[in-house]
């Protein structure tokens, strides 16, 4: 699934209207529109802020994951985060928190198997 079709589906099931993610990024709602016709790309920041919105994981947002990951293990993972990220630059913030989501993924895999 393409970024944009990706983008709409979540709002939509988010119940938001382009306008009120538009508001609550701070841009006009044309530029939203454009990321969800895929005629342009959001930028890191505006990414980010936008997993959060919709409560997914920016991989998952982007395509790098086809699991989407619950609320519940999203607050774990920032909960981990928030404890473990302190004195990291903001390019290191990305890595570990991209890190994190794979090896809770890996380890909730590891662990259904048994």
């Amino acid at each position: 699934m393409e970024f944009s079709e990706r983008l709409k589906e979540l709002r939509k099931k988010a119940n938001f209207t382009q306008v009120e993610v538009a508001e609550k990024l701070g841009i006009s709602q044309p530029a939203y529109a454009s990321w969800e016709r895929g005629t342009k790309k959001p930028t890191q920041e505006n990414l980010v802020k936008l997993a959060q919105i919709l409560n997914v994981t920016t991989d998952y947002l982007v395509g790098n994951s086809e699991k989407e990951i619950t609320n519940k293990e999203l607050e774990d993972i920032e909960i981990l985060f928030r404890k473990n990220s302190e004195g990291l630059t903001d390019d290191e913030k990305v890595i570990f928190r991209k890190e994190l989501i794979a090896f809770m993924e890996e380890r909730k895999k590891h662990f259904s198997k048994d």
